[in-house]
């Protein structure tokens, strides 16, 4: 059985988040770090876009500083997401693509992680079940046909930095003040939303401390990836390199701004 490490679980700003999650998948590149899994929220609440999106096509940038709501441009495609500090868990996985699904399959990669958040929401007693996605969607994981966890991917030389969301509650009406929807108002998008998403609170009924849903999340990968997990801190090598990209790339207004980057 192999063992990945496990990063601590904590709270931090978007750009730093995203800087860790870039520096742990070069580091795993270099080879010297195992496949890790880490798991975090946001603080402030936070806006991320993927990596080719345009910034003024997604979200209402007044309210996002009015909100005091953090932005950050991903290494990873997808679409834009809130992350709301009371609402989400993040997990983030830095792994060679061959140890989670076929060669050069991305969408094999999204069932393995799925399936892993699948059965932690089962332990939670809520029964999900794998959407393939679309041309405009990455796969995602729905109940009743609910959204309740999205992911995007970043691939570089064989490995494969996934990371997404686990929505713990869903506050729609901040959401939508942040993010625009084609053709449709804040108070349309919604009401649009209401059939569209779901979180652990809507689907159970009360709340589920983050505690509980990270604990049932470590369970989860560690059944379906038959993995063990080891506990660990960042290397220095990581400390450095997240260090350098939250001050060069992710706190940037260039990085931010503009779309289109690679890695």
């Amino acid at each position: 059985m192999d063992t990945w490490r496990l990063l601590p679980f904590g709270v931090y700003s978007a750009a730093w988040n995203m800087a860790v999650d870039e520096a742990v998948l070069q580091t795993c590149i270099a080879e010297k770090a195992p496949n890790t899994l880490r798991l975090y929220r946001w603080s402030p609440s936070a806006v991320s876009i993927g990596r080719n999106e345009k910034l003024d096509d997604r979200v209402y940038l007044q309210r996002v500083r009015q909100l005091e709501v953090d932005i950050v441009r991903r290494c990873s495609g997808g679409g834009t997401v809130y992350h709301d500090y009371e609402g989400e868990i993040t997990y983030s996985i830095a792994a060679k693509a061959s140890d989670l699904g076929r060669e050069g399959d991305a969408v094999s990669v999204y069932c393995k992680i799925y399936d892993a958040i699948a059965d932690a929401l089962r332990l939670l007693g809520v029964s999900a079940d794998f959407n393939n996605g679309d041309a405009k969607c990455c796969p995602n994981l729905t109940v009743g046909g609910k959204k309740i966890s999205g992911s995007s991917q970043a691939l570089s030389r064989g490995y494969v930095l996934q990371h997404g969301t686990l929505l713990r509650e869903v506050n729609l009406e901040k959401m939508f003040q942040l993010l625009k929807v084609k053709d449709l108002s804040c108070k349309e998008a919604v009401e649009v939303g209401r059939e569209k998403i779901t979180s652990i609170t809507g689907e159970l009924g009360h709340k589920v401390s983050f505690d509980t849903v990270y604990n049932a999340l470590k369970q989860g990968f560690k059944a379906i990836l038959k993995i063990q997990l080891q506990e660990a801190t960042l290397t220095s090598f990581e400390e450095e390199l997240a260090n350098r990209l939250y001050r060069e790339k992710y706190s940037t207004r260039e990085w931010t701004y503009s779309s289109g980057k690679s890695l």
